[in-house]
């Protein structure tokens, strides 16, 4: 198959390009998500694509959602920030551009962005961890997507950490994501900040604000990466927390490599040298076993239209009966 559409379809925005087989994207086009009604968000998309095949001689389209997605890659299930419920989005999208259209859930999306043709290119078995305001996650076993007998496997994020800890948005308590995430991180940082702490208030000051309810995960990375002790310590706990889950995940999975992707992950070092510290010190039967490497994903933001793009070449599984 030649040339393929990927679209990334997020909370606020739908962003889309055309693909070729190499990876490479060419056209690209982007539009605001109306994410309170479906049919406005499925007229984004369909006036995203429509665009783009205009433009070129496209094959098939490929839509990264972030929610649960079926096993036949066609409905979305549930998203948790869109009003998609039990959504026929592949077939109401193919009726209308009259073309082939794969759904997949957005971190499977982007973990195979960049299994075929980023950080993980060069391996079979691979885990990607996206860290972003939440964790998403995407496995890869011997160079098949794993989506689970329903097509909702690796809602890595989701895994519980802390028997009775932090409420997640999912309903329940101490799942990794409220403690290894960009969310986790601004609540540690604000909830110090309140506290009274000199350090912390330092941290504001290296940031240029007062008031704690201000600070993002970015003004923390980049205190941190301007020396800031007290920036520096949120994003070693953090990377602490990663580290921990990242152990259990190798433990299940045995992957080859570990790619890192998301917005936290721009901390780089300052986050990736703290998971790695306590990921060895987990690890059960470190001794008798290969380590996985970890690497930083290469595709950025590009990651998910890549990998839905490449997604869309590939003959969706049957449904479970």
């Amino acid at each position: 198959m030649g040339l393929t559409i990927g679209i990334d379809v997020g909370g606020t925005k739908i962003a889309a390009g055309v693909v070729d087989a190499n990876g490479a994207i060419g056209a690209r086009t982007q539009r605001d998500t109306p994410a309170e009604s479906v049919d406005e968000t499925a007229a984004a998309i369909c006036d995203a694509a429509a665009e783009l095949i205009a433009g070129d001689a496209v094959e098939a389209v490929g839509i990264g959602a972030a929610g649960f997605v079926s096993s036949d890659r066609s409905t979305v299930l549930f998203a948790p920030n869109l009003a998609w419920r039990d959504e026929p989005l592949g077939a109401r999208l193919a009726e209308t551009l009259k073309i082939p259209v794969v759904v997949e859930n957005d971190a499977n999306a982007a973990a195979w962005g960049e299994f075929a043709f980023g950080a993980a290119k060069d391996v079979d078995h691979m885990v990607c961890i996206t860290v972003g305001t939440g964790i998403g996650g995407g496995v890869v076993i011997e160079g098949e997507l794993l989506r689970g007998a329903y097509g909702v496997a690796a809602e890595l994020g989701h895994m519980r950490v802390v028997p009775g800890g932090h409420r997640c948005g999912c309903g329940a308590r101490g799942c990794w994501e409220q403690y290894a995430s960009g969310r986790a991180l601004v609540r540690e940082g604000r909830a110090q900040a309140e506290s009274g702490s000199l350090a912390a208030a330092q941290m504001l000051s290296v940031c240029g604000i007062s008031d704690p309810a201000e600070l993002t995960g970015p003004m923390i990375t980049k205190a941190a990466t301007a020396g800031d002790p007290c920036a520096v310590e949120l994003l070693d706990d953090l990377g602490r927390w990663l580290g921990e889950g990242l152990a259990s995940i190798a433990t299940l999975f045995d992957p080859t490599t570990i790619v890192i992707s998301g917005g936290v992950s721009a901390a780089k070092d300052l986050l990736l040298k703290s998971a790695q510290v306590a990921f060895e010190k987990h690890l059960p039967a470190k001794a008798n076993r290969p380590h996985p490497s970890f690497g930083l994903a290469e595709l950025g933001t590009d990651a998910g239209i890549i990998g839905a793009a490449d997604l869309a070449r590939r003959p969706a599984t049957a449904a479970p009966a």
